[in-house]
């Protein structure tokens, strides 16, 4: 693994482990951010975008897997 990958899962780590401390003590360090539609429907995506999104995947992974087996 390349060394800013490291570091990227280093800080998802620790922003996941602020966000639990935060909780546990009954209030957020940060304040939750609306996202995505404020109407509660979910979006679907089509066959063609799935199946683009699972190839892009897949790609990543080998990239990884072969990373790792270097």
């Amino acid at each position: 693994m390349d060394t800013a990958t490291i570091i990227a899962e280093l800080e998802a780590q620790r922003d996941r482990l602020d966000s639990a401390i935060a909780a546990l003590q009954g209030s957020r360090a940060k304040p939750k951010i609306a996202t995505g539609r404020q109407d509660g429907r979910r979006r679907r995506l089509s066959a063609a975008a799935r199946r683009k999104i699972g190839e892009a995947m897949k790609k990543r992974w080998a990239e990884r897997k072969k990373k790792a087996a270097a």
